[in-house]
Protein backbone atom coordinates (compact mmCIF):
# COMPACT_ATOMS: atom_id res chain seq x y z
CA UNK A 1 0.00 0.00 0.00
CA UNK A 2 1.61 3.47 -1.26
CA UNK A 3 -0.09 5.39 1.33
CA UNK A 4 1.78 2.82 4.18
CA UNK A 5 4.90 3.60 2.40
CA UNK A 6 4.82 6.98 2.63
CA UNK A 7 3.49 7.18 6.28
CA UNK A 8 6.63 4.91 7.19
CA UNK A 9 8.59 7.87 4.88
CA UNK A 10 6.93 10.19 7.43
CA UNK A 11 7.39 8.64 10.76
CA UNK A 12 11.02 8.30 9.96
CA UNK A 13 12.11 11.39 8.19
CA UNK A 14 10.02 13.73 9.93
CA UNK A 15 9.34 12.67 12.88
CA UNK A 16 12.43 11.10 13.98
CA UNK A 17 10.68 7.92 15.36
CA UNK A 18 12.70 4.61 16.13
CA UNK A 19 12.24 1.96 14.65
CA UNK A 20 10.47 0.00 17.16
CA UNK A 21 7.78 2.70 17.00
CA UNK A 22 7.57 2.57 13.18
CA UNK A 23 7.35 -1.04 12.99
CA UNK A 24 4.85 -1.14 16.10
CA UNK A 25 2.54 1.41 14.44
CA UNK A 26 2.93 0.53 10.66
CA UNK A 27 1.99 -3.22 12.23
CA UNK A 28 -1.16 -1.61 14.17
CA UNK A 29 -2.45 0.39 11.23
CA UNK A 30 -1.78 -3.15 8.88
CA UNK A 31 -3.73 -5.17 11.19
CA UNK A 32 -6.80 -3.26 11.37
CA UNK A 33 -6.73 -3.06 7.49
CA UNK A 34 -6.88 -6.87 7.76
CA UNK A 35 -9.65 -6.21 10.33
CA UNK A 36 -11.52 -4.14 7.92
CA UNK A 37 -10.73 -6.00 4.88
CA UNK A 38 -12.52 -9.35 6.50
CA UNK A 39 -15.61 -7.16 7.00
CA UNK A 40 -15.35 -5.78 3.47
CA UNK A 41 -14.33 -2.33 4.61
CA UNK A 42 -11.72 -0.35 4.11
CA UNK A 43 -9.29 2.26 5.68
CA UNK A 44 -10.61 5.28 4.09
CA UNK A 45 -14.46 4.31 4.95
CA UNK A 46 -14.33 4.47 8.64
CA UNK A 47 -16.17 6.06 11.57
CA UNK A 48 -15.60 6.34 15.00
CA UNK A 49 -18.10 2.93 16.03
CA UNK A 50 -15.77 1.30 13.97
CA UNK A 51 -12.41 1.98 15.16
CA UNK A 52 -14.48 1.70 18.61
CA UNK A 53 -15.50 -1.81 17.49
CA UNK A 54 -12.26 -2.95 16.51
CA UNK A 55 -10.62 -2.07 20.10
CA UNK A 56 -13.43 -4.28 21.76
CA UNK A 57 -12.80 -6.85 19.37
CA UNK A 58 -9.12 -6.63 20.37
CA UNK A 59 -9.97 -7.08 23.85
CA UNK A 60 -12.22 -10.07 23.47
CA UNK A 61 -9.55 -11.40 21.56
CA UNK A 62 -6.37 -11.07 24.63
CA UNK A 63 -5.10 -8.13 23.97
CA UNK A 64 -4.00 -6.22 26.66
CA UNK A 65 -5.12 -2.76 27.43
CA UNK A 66 -2.11 -1.37 26.79
CA UNK A 67 -2.06 -2.89 23.51
CA UNK A 68 -5.48 -1.55 22.45
CA UNK A 69 -4.07 1.87 23.67
CA UNK A 70 -0.76 1.68 21.81
CA UNK A 71 -3.36 1.12 18.74
CA UNK A 72 -5.08 3.85 19.33
CA UNK A 73 -2.12 6.55 19.04
CA UNK A 74 -1.03 4.43 16.38
CA UNK A 75 -4.26 4.93 14.04
CA UNK A 76 -4.81 9.21 15.38
CA UNK A 77 -1.26 9.25 14.19
CA UNK A 78 -1.92 7.38 10.58
CA UNK A 79 -5.12 9.65 10.20
CA UNK A 80 -3.63 12.98 10.96
CA UNK A 81 -0.95 12.18 8.53
CA UNK A 82 -3.59 11.68 5.65
CA UNK A 83 -5.64 14.84 6.54
CA UNK A 84 -1.98 16.58 6.39
CA UNK A 85 -1.63 15.41 2.97
CA UNK A 86 -5.40 15.63 2.19
CA UNK A 87 -6.52 12.17 1.29
CA UNK A 88 -8.84 12.24 4.46
CA UNK A 89 -10.99 15.23 6.16
CA UNK A 90 -11.52 14.36 9.61
CA UNK A 91 -9.65 11.55 11.95
CA UNK A 92 -12.15 8.83 12.91
CA UNK A 93 -10.22 7.87 16.10
CA UNK A 94 -9.57 11.83 17.02
CA UNK A 95 -12.94 11.82 19.65
CA UNK A 96 -11.87 8.44 21.26
CA UNK A 97 -10.62 7.40 24.60
CA UNK A 98 -8.47 4.40 25.57
CA UNK A 99 -9.54 2.17 28.69
CA UNK A 100 -7.25 3.19 31.24
CA UNK A 101 -4.46 0.72 31.15
CA UNK A 102 -3.15 -0.65 34.46
CA UNK A 103 0.34 1.17 34.74
CA UNK A 104 3.48 -1.13 35.00
CA UNK A 105 5.99 0.26 36.73
CA UNK A 106 9.59 -1.12 35.40
CA UNK A 107 11.80 -3.74 36.74
CA UNK A 108 14.60 -2.21 38.89
CA UNK A 109 17.62 -3.93 40.42
CA UNK A 110 18.80 -3.04 43.46
CA UNK A 111 22.38 -1.61 43.79
CA UNK A 112 23.48 -5.50 44.91
CA UNK A 113 21.79 -6.79 42.13
CA UNK A 114 23.75 -4.37 39.59
CA UNK A 115 27.11 -4.98 41.30
CA UNK A 116 26.38 -8.86 41.18
CA UNK A 117 25.81 -8.14 37.07
CA UNK A 118 28.85 -6.03 36.17
CA UNK A 119 30.98 -8.35 38.69
CA UNK A 120 29.82 -11.66 35.89
CA UNK A 121 32.07 -10.73 33.28
CA UNK A 122 35.80 -12.09 33.64
CA UNK A 123 38.36 -9.98 31.83
CA UNK A 124 40.19 -12.72 30.65
CA UNK A 125 39.53 -12.94 26.85
CA UNK A 126 38.14 -11.04 24.20
CA UNK A 127 35.04 -11.63 25.22
CA UNK A 128 34.72 -11.23 29.00
CA UNK A 129 36.71 -7.40 28.25
CA UNK A 130 33.69 -6.69 25.71
CA UNK A 131 31.00 -7.70 27.92
CA UNK A 132 32.44 -6.02 31.35
CA UNK A 133 32.73 -2.56 29.18
CA UNK A 134 29.00 -2.71 27.97
CA UNK A 135 27.30 -3.51 30.91
CA UNK A 136 29.48 -0.88 32.89
CA UNK A 137 28.80 1.51 30.29
CA UNK A 138 24.88 0.58 30.35
CA UNK A 139 24.58 1.65 33.82
CA UNK A 140 26.93 4.11 33.87
CA UNK A 141 25.12 6.35 31.45
CA UNK A 142 21.97 4.77 31.35
CA UNK A 143 21.08 4.81 27.19
CA UNK A 144 19.45 2.60 25.31
CA UNK A 145 20.57 -0.96 23.82
CA UNK A 146 20.25 0.81 20.27
CA UNK A 147 22.24 3.35 21.72
CA UNK A 148 24.95 1.72 22.89
CA UNK A 149 25.09 -0.66 19.66
CA UNK A 150 24.94 2.08 17.37
CA UNK A 151 28.02 3.92 18.90
CA UNK A 152 31.00 5.10 16.93
CA UNK A 153 34.86 5.17 18.21
CA UNK A 154 34.04 9.10 17.57
CA UNK A 155 31.54 9.07 19.75
CA UNK A 156 33.96 8.23 22.57
CA UNK A 157 36.02 10.90 24.46
CA UNK A 158 37.64 8.79 27.71
CA UNK A 159 40.49 11.32 28.29
CA UNK A 160 37.40 13.97 29.06
CA UNK A 161 35.48 11.06 30.26
CA UNK A 162 32.32 11.16 28.53
CA UNK A 163 30.64 9.56 25.09
CA UNK A 164 28.73 11.23 23.01
CA UNK A 165 25.27 9.48 22.04
CA UNK A 166 23.44 10.33 19.06
CA UNK A 167 19.31 9.46 18.90
CA UNK A 168 16.09 10.50 17.05
CA UNK A 169 17.80 13.41 14.99
CA UNK A 170 19.16 14.55 18.91
CA UNK A 171 22.90 14.31 20.69
CA UNK A 172 23.75 14.64 23.76
CA UNK A 173 26.71 14.20 25.78
CA UNK A 174 26.74 12.32 28.81
CA UNK A 175 29.55 11.46 31.96
CA UNK A 176 30.87 8.49 32.76
CA UNK A 177 32.35 7.26 36.20
CA UNK A 178 36.18 6.62 36.07
CA UNK A 179 35.28 2.88 36.47
CA UNK A 180 33.48 2.84 33.29
CA UNK A 181 36.16 4.79 32.03
CA UNK A 182 39.01 2.21 32.99
CA UNK A 183 36.45 -0.11 31.14
CA UNK A 184 36.36 1.17 27.74
CA UNK A 185 40.02 2.06 27.88
CA UNK A 186 40.63 -1.73 28.76
CA UNK A 187 38.87 -2.61 25.99
CA UNK A 188 39.22 -0.39 23.36
CA UNK A 189 42.91 0.23 23.77
CA UNK A 190 43.63 -3.62 24.31
CA UNK A 191 41.54 -5.57 22.56
CA UNK A 192 38.89 -4.49 19.97
CA UNK A 193 42.08 -4.11 17.77
CA UNK A 194 42.57 -7.33 18.09
CA UNK A 195 39.22 -9.10 16.86
CA UNK A 196 38.14 -5.59 14.49
CA UNK A 197 37.32 -7.57 10.75
CA UNK A 198 38.15 -4.45 8.83
CA UNK A 199 40.36 -1.63 9.87
CA UNK A 200 37.65 1.08 8.48
CA UNK A 201 35.06 -0.58 11.03
CA UNK A 202 33.27 2.47 13.29
CA UNK A 203 31.64 0.68 15.73
CA UNK A 204 32.66 0.28 19.34
CA UNK A 205 31.22 -2.58 20.01
CA UNK A 206 32.09 -5.77 17.96
CA UNK A 207 30.46 -9.41 17.21
CA UNK A 208 32.54 -12.72 17.35
CA UNK A 209 33.12 -11.20 13.67
CA UNK A 210 34.42 -8.84 13.66
CA UNK A 211 31.69 -6.53 13.02
CA UNK A 212 28.99 -4.24 14.53
CA UNK A 213 27.05 -6.04 17.61
CA UNK A 214 23.12 -6.71 17.30
CA UNK A 215 20.13 -6.41 19.28
CA UNK A 216 20.01 -9.69 19.79
CA UNK A 217 23.14 -10.27 20.43
CA UNK A 218 23.36 -8.16 23.43
CA UNK A 219 20.31 -9.49 24.33
CA UNK A 220 21.58 -13.19 24.91
CA UNK A 221 24.92 -11.99 26.43
CA UNK A 222 22.64 -10.00 28.91
CA UNK A 223 20.41 -12.78 29.77
CA UNK A 224 23.83 -15.18 30.19
CA UNK A 225 24.78 -12.88 32.70
CA UNK A 226 22.03 -12.69 34.60
CA UNK A 227 21.63 -16.20 34.91
CA UNK A 228 25.20 -16.56 36.23
CA UNK A 229 24.58 -13.56 38.63
CA UNK A 230 21.38 -15.79 39.85
CA UNK A 231 18.97 -12.65 39.59
CA UNK A 232 15.63 -14.03 39.26
CA UNK A 233 14.06 -10.79 38.03
CA UNK A 234 13.13 -10.35 34.37
CA UNK A 235 15.44 -8.33 32.88
CA UNK A 236 15.59 -7.17 29.66
CA UNK A 237 17.97 -4.85 27.28
CA UNK A 238 15.50 -1.47 29.22
CA UNK A 239 16.54 -2.93 33.09
CA UNK A 240 20.23 -1.35 33.54
CA UNK A 241 18.59 2.16 31.97
CA UNK A 242 15.58 1.46 34.15
CA UNK A 243 17.99 1.65 37.37
CA UNK A 244 20.49 4.07 35.99
CA UNK A 245 17.42 6.27 36.48
CA UNK A 246 16.42 5.21 39.97
CA UNK A 247 19.34 5.07 41.40
CA UNK A 248 20.67 8.34 40.26
CA UNK A 249 16.75 10.09 41.25
CA UNK A 250 17.33 7.78 45.37
CA UNK A 251 20.65 9.48 45.55
CA UNK A 252 19.60 13.66 45.12
CA UNK A 253 19.47 13.76 41.55
CA UNK A 254 17.54 16.29 40.31
CA UNK A 255 14.36 14.92 37.59
CA UNK A 256 15.58 17.73 34.47
CA UNK A 257 19.52 16.09 34.64
CA UNK A 258 18.24 12.72 34.42
CA UNK A 259 15.42 13.26 31.60
CA UNK A 260 18.87 14.91 29.89
CA UNK A 261 20.91 12.13 30.14
CA UNK A 262 17.84 9.44 29.45
CA UNK A 263 17.33 11.90 26.44
CA UNK A 264 13.44 12.17 27.40
CA UNK A 265 11.66 14.75 24.95
CA UNK A 266 9.12 14.93 27.78
CA UNK A 267 9.82 14.96 31.37
CA UNK A 268 6.70 13.48 32.18
CA UNK A 269 8.53 10.20 30.44
CA UNK A 270 11.08 10.40 33.48
CA UNK A 271 8.51 11.10 36.36
CA UNK A 272 7.58 7.70 35.96
CA UNK A 273 10.96 7.26 37.92
CA UNK A 274 9.57 9.61 41.12
CA UNK A 275 6.46 6.46 41.50
CA UNK A 276 8.80 3.37 40.97
CA UNK A 277 11.00 4.59 44.09
CA UNK A 278 7.96 5.78 46.37
CA UNK A 279 6.87 2.64 46.23
CA UNK A 280 9.91 0.64 46.65
CA UNK A 281 10.43 3.05 49.61
CA UNK A 282 6.52 1.95 50.66
CA UNK A 283 7.73 -1.70 50.17
CA UNK A 284 10.84 -1.57 52.40
CA UNK A 285 8.89 0.27 54.92
CA UNK A 286 6.15 -2.50 54.91
CA UNK A 287 8.45 -5.39 55.39
CA UNK A 288 10.55 -3.40 57.92
CA UNK A 289 8.82 -1.56 60.03
CA UNK A 290 7.24 -3.14 63.25
CA UNK A 291 4.27 -1.32 63.46
CA UNK A 292 3.54 -1.95 59.63
CA UNK A 293 3.03 -5.37 60.19
CA UNK A 294 -0.77 -6.64 60.21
Amino acid sequence: MDELAQYEAYLTEKRHASPNTVASYLRDVSQFAVYLKDRSGSLWDVGDETVQAYMDWMLSQGKSAASVTRFLASIKSFYNYMITIGEMYANPAAGIVAAKAERKYPEILTSKEVELLLEQPQCIDAKGFRDHAMLELLYATGIRVSELISLDMEDLNLAAGFIRCRSKGKERVIPLYPAAVKALEDYVQDIRLQVVADSGEPAVFLNRNGERMSRQGFWKILKHYQEMAGIEKEITPHTLRHSFAAHLLENGADLRSIQEMLGHADISSTQIYTQVVKKQLKEVYQKAHPRAQP
